[in-house]
């Protein structure tokens, strides 16, 4: 890691992001190192982002901000504070992916690449023969699932479906996945992306 005086505020792509945030806590002392550490980032830690960015300092003050997933209205609201910082604050973004933000908030700052873990998500039910009761259990194990977890659920039930299952999938099915993949870079709700893919697999018992 680099030294004080030259750590400037930049976006950090790491899937370790507690683990980066405590890096930066220990490099950094004793300046002040404020977290921002959230399984999602709203709107209402956006605010409080700011709120603490305009306490004045008199040395440099480390602001980092970690999430999953950063709110499209949260990330709006920190553009004007990322492009002109008060005096002696510095912004550490960290993101499992440069996808999750707006190309307006990766335009400000740079970008640098840190811990990545990639797990490979496995599908493990049989597309020939799955049913509305198997996919209702499998949308209920899965509520809270993340939009980069279901983009790689999207990838291997595709690949189940056609290596392991051997299925044609019909134009409708391919479809299906293409438009899974556009109502994710818009934001949709991530279950409802999965359900959308599953339930065209799905038949009566």
């Amino acid at each position: 890691m680099l030294p004080h005086d030259a750590i400037k505020s930049h976006i950090l792509v790491s899937t370790d992001i507690l683990n980066e945030f405590e890096k930066f806590q220990e490099k950094l002392h004793p300046l002040r190192v404020v977290g921002f550490i959230e399984e999602k980032f709203k709107l209402e830690h956006a605010k409080a982002v700011v709120a603490e960015a305009y306490i004045s300092e008199s040395q440099t003050k480390y602001i980092v901000l970690g999430s999953q997933s950063f709110g499209v209205e949260a990330q709006n609201s920190l553009l004007k504070v990322l492009e002109e910082p008060p005096k002696n604050i510095e912004f550490i973004i960290i993101s499992p992916t440069k996808s999750n933000l707006l190309p307006t908030v990766r335009s400000r700052l740079p970008i640098f690449k840190g811990k990545i873990t990639h797990e490979t998500k496995n599908f493990d039910m049989s597309l020939a023969k799955i049913d509305y009761a198997e996919v209702f259990a499998f949308l209920k194990t899965n509520a809270r699932v993340s939009k980069i977890e279901v983009k790689e659920l999207v990838e291997a039930i595709y690949a189940r479906a056609t290596i392991v299952d051997t299925l044609i999938l019909s134009n409708e099915q391919l479809e299906i996945f293409d438009k899974a993949y556009r109502l994710l870079e818009l934001n949709s709700r991530p279950q409802s992306v999965l359900a959308l893919v599953l339930m065209s697999f799905a038949h009566a018992d």
